[in-house]
């Protein structure tokens, strides 16, 4: 990648919480790794990754001809997400059927939330779960948490310096 909103990467996972179950839709953009957005439902249906999606472009002004990349779960092929896809002029890209490489950054977000979050906390409602996942990405994950593929700058610190040069 080599720049902001050339690429975007999508995936979903399932959240113990209690007795039940959280679902979490999130889209990160390839280039600096930031978390741009993300959407959490009781049940994994299409409005969970249109809701992400919908964040997604609001949040970076609805920039037209971004691959978005996700893998080929049904929420991905519904109706509803392909018709955002094609209105805001994205250009849709999915995985090879049992390829989980193409969407390793996704991936190792989400390992990297049920690890220093999820596993730590063990929140007892979804609520509480909600409320936990919501700082750690907004407030931890884009603004503190470094990485090492964006120069050990936080994602919000790569974008800032990106956008200095531009």
């Amino acid at each position: 990648m080599t720049r902001l909103d050339e690429a975007w990467v999508g995936d979903i996972t399932y959240i113990r919480v209690g007795q039940k179950w959280l679902c979490l839709a999130v889209i990160i953009d390839l280039y600096s790794r930031k978390v741009i957005g993300w959407s959490m439902y009781r049940r994994m249906k299409a409005d969970l990754v249109c809701v992400a999606l919908k964040m997604a472009l609001h949040n970076r002004n609805y920039p037209k001809g971004v691959n978005m990349h996700t893998d080929r779960d049904s929420q991905y092929c519904s109706k509803s997400y392909q018709q955002l896809i094609t209105r805001h002029s994205l250009l849709c890209s999915m995985s090879g059927k049992g390829n989980c490489y193409d969407n390793a950054a996704c991936g190792s977000f989400l390992h990297m939330l049920k690890v220093e979050l999820v596993c730590q906390r063990r929140d007892e409602t979804r609520e509480q779960a909600k409320r936990s996942i919501f700082w750690y990405i907004e407030a931890y994950y884009n603004r503190v948490r470094r990485h090492s593929g964006i120069d050990y700058k936080s994602p919000i610190n790569f974008e800032i310096q990106v956008r200095k040069i531009a």
